[in-house]
């Protein structure tokens, strides 16, 4: 088994190097084919591991060598598969492996092909690193890794300068990279904190002996450990007020977006949640911030979807609303729940946004949905897929999303917590209604491409038969529910449903599938038959409002980004140049001029060495006669 760890830890760095031999030669499908190929063998290897724990088999442990070893801290390079490890790594392993195929046609004319592979694969390495180690300073530099890889990735047509677009923000592929990487170091600090204050006080950063050990840590400790690490996940999964680089990262080739913005990445702040379940259980506040706090992002993220018109940004959207759903199921303490939620969700929203793209390559890279409708007379695979993923997403049964978000609703029902269960109740609603707003608008209604000049086309088949395990996924995933739990709460906390809860179960089934249902009828009777604008409603202030993202990006420029500009203006005008610069030149302009005047003591000529022998006999006379008189 240990054999097994290794190859589906190592198989994406393989992968990532062989294309990064290529990066600077032209296009090779070679390139392509290998390094989907060794992704595949990761899914396959990592597919055995967990079939080997669902047998009953044993966690499987592994340490590659000693890695920081000073003093009384021994830390190795140390990985563990138990049954959330193995859920995550066959999660990123099967998307990651879908993506890598599907990018040998949706990359296919484009220059970096090569590079491109190699910074994919990169990622996949850097995740598998981040969900396998068996210790937290092992999970950061996995974290890091993605961090890093992220910025390749959604930077990499750096070259692209800004493009003002009528449907959202004028910014650069560059921008939207260094904003994702900027406002994710921010948050790695507080990662960083939490990491330092348990290793500070319990002396070992090994998963299994902090939790078991947590016990001599205060209250005030664990509390501060708990937000310290949860503000770490605030960055990566985008959570509000660190939310604003989701969106933009859609700046990035689309099958980025399906990986590291839907189905990866993102989700690891999650992860580290539900890693750490044994620390939040002890920190009922801070779990329930936590449920509070992704409710409100929930909300938040879909309320800004309803009026958007970039198609991969409604998707971004949704992305941000559904990682709310699973803070507020960890922050409840239904950690198998998220988790549960995580992987459905990675399933329907990598369909969803590789579906999205097989639409840009029809439309040219045309993202407004306005400018689409009646798609499906060329593209009718593709609307089904969407569609599939859609009806997933929008929580209706028999689709994977229903099982998943239903008990979201019923844990935050079993909690007493009513207000969080009306938002995520309601957010249900709004879900159904963006979703299909997104599919009508492009799919159904009058051909508007047709005045704009577009041609489109349907992507080849094998293109769906990639496609067709997230489907098929996005289908029967949900009908797992009672296996997949029984499964990882063998190391998660389980997770007990109320007498209570039981009992009105089917009413609450019914009223979030009644909620979602009528999401989709009212997108339907709104946009189904062809796109109506109401000028009224668009030049409203609430429109606007959530056009214009609550103008938080506005904020941040106006009181965060242009403020530190104009103080980093001044510090270089006024301190670095007037005053350090200027200091450091006045010093070596003194040496510059003293070395030059003592040039003339050594110049050769006798006479000149004499009066300078004089010179030096009187001042010595004149010192000894001092220290004479004033002895």
């Amino acid at each position: 088994m240990e054999k097994l760890l290794y190859i589906a830890l190592f198989a994406p760095l393989v992968s990532s190097l062989f294309a990064a031999i290529f990066a600077q030669r032209k296009k090779m499908q070679l390139v392509g084919i290998v390094a989907s190929l060794l992704i595949i063998i990761s899914f396959l290897a990592s597919s055995a591991l967990l079939s080997h724990l669902l047998s009953g088999g044993a966690v499987v442990t592994a340490n590659l060598m000693d890695w920081i070893v000073v003093g009384d801290m021994d830390v190795k390079f140390g990985f563990m598969v138990d049954q959330v490890t193995a859920v995550m790594m066959v999660v990123v392993t099967l998307v990651s492996a879908v993506v890598h195929v599907y990018s040998n046609y949706y990359m296919e004319h484009d220059e970096g092909f090569n590079r491109f592979f190699s910074y994919l694969s990169a990622f996949v390495f850097s995740m598998l690193v981040l969900v396998m180690s068996d210790n937290f300073l092992g999970l950061f530099i996995g974290w890091e890794g993605v961090g890093v890889c992220s910025w390749l990735l959604v930077g990499f047509w750096y070259y692209k300068p800004d493009q003002p677009r009528e449907v959202n923000p004028s910014i650069s592929p560059s921008w939207a990279a260094n904003e994702a990487f900027i406002m994710n170091r921010i948050a790695d600090l507080g990662l960083l904190v939490g990491i330092f204050i348990l290793y500070w006080n319990l002396g070992t950063l090994t998963y299994s002996e902090v939790f078991a050990n947590l016990d001599k840590l205060s209250g005030g400790l664990m509390v501060a450990a708990a937000i310290a690490l949860f503000i770490g996940a605030m960055g990566k999964s985008a959570q509000f007020p660190l939310h604003t680089w989701l969106a933009d990262a859609m700046e990035g080739p689309t099958p980025v977006s399906a990986l590291i913005h839907a189905a990866t990445m993102v989700t690891a702040g999650v992860y580290l949640v539900i890693r750490a379940n044994p620390l939040y259980s002890q920190v009922p506040d801070v779990g329930y911030f936590i449920a509070v706090l992704g409710t409100f992002v929930a909300i938040f993220a879909a309320s800004m979807a309803l009026v958007n018109r970039d198609l991969k940004r409604i998707i971004a959207y949704s992305t941000l609303s559904q990682l709310g759903y699973m803070f507020a199921a960890a922050g409840l303490g239904a950690y198998w729940v998220a988790l549960f939620h995580l992987a459905a969700h990675a399933f329907f929203k990598a369909l969803l946004f590789l579906g999205a793209g097989n639409v840009m390559h029809a439309m040219d890279d045309e993202l407004d949905i306005f400018k689409m409708g009646g798609l499906k007379k060329v593209m009718a695979k593709t609307y089904l897929y969407m569609g599939v993923a859609s009806l997933a997403l929008a929580g209706i049964w028999p689709f994977a999303g229903f099982y998943s978000k239903d008990t979201i609703l019923e844990v935050a029902f079993n909690e007493h917590t009513y207000g969080i269960w009306f938002v995520l109740w309601l957010t249900a609603g709004l879900t159904a209604f963006y979703s299909f707003r997104q599919v009508f608008l492009v799919f159904e209604g009058d051909e508007r491409y047709k005045k704009y000049g577009f041609h489109p086309h349907e992507a080849p088949n094998w293109v769906f038969i990639a496609l067709l395990p997230l489907l098929v996924l996005a289908i029967v995933f949900g009908w797992w529910k009672e296996e997949f739990m029984e499964f990882v709460t063998l190391i998660l906390p389980p997770y007990e449903m109320s007498e209570e809860t039981h009992h009105v179960a089917w009413i609450l089934i019914l009223l979030t599938s009644a909620i979602a249902i009528g999401g989709i009828v009212l997108a339907y009777i709104k946009y189904a038959n062809g796109l109506k604008r109401d000028p009224k409603i668009e030049n409203s202030f609430i429109y606007k409002l959530l056009q214009n993202q609550y103008y938080i990006p506005v904020f941040y420029d106006k009181a965060i980004v242009k403020p530190y500009a104009e103080l980093s203006d001044i510090a270089w005008k006024e301190i670095d140049l007037e005053m350090i610069d200027a200091t450091v030149d006045g010093i070596a302009k003194a040496i510059e001029v003293t070395g030059d005047k003592s040039r003339e003591i050594q110049n050769g000529n006798l006479s000149t060495y004499l009066r300078w022998m004089v010179a030096g006999f009187i001042i010595i006379t004149i010192l000894a006669v001092v220290s004479v008189v004033i002895k």
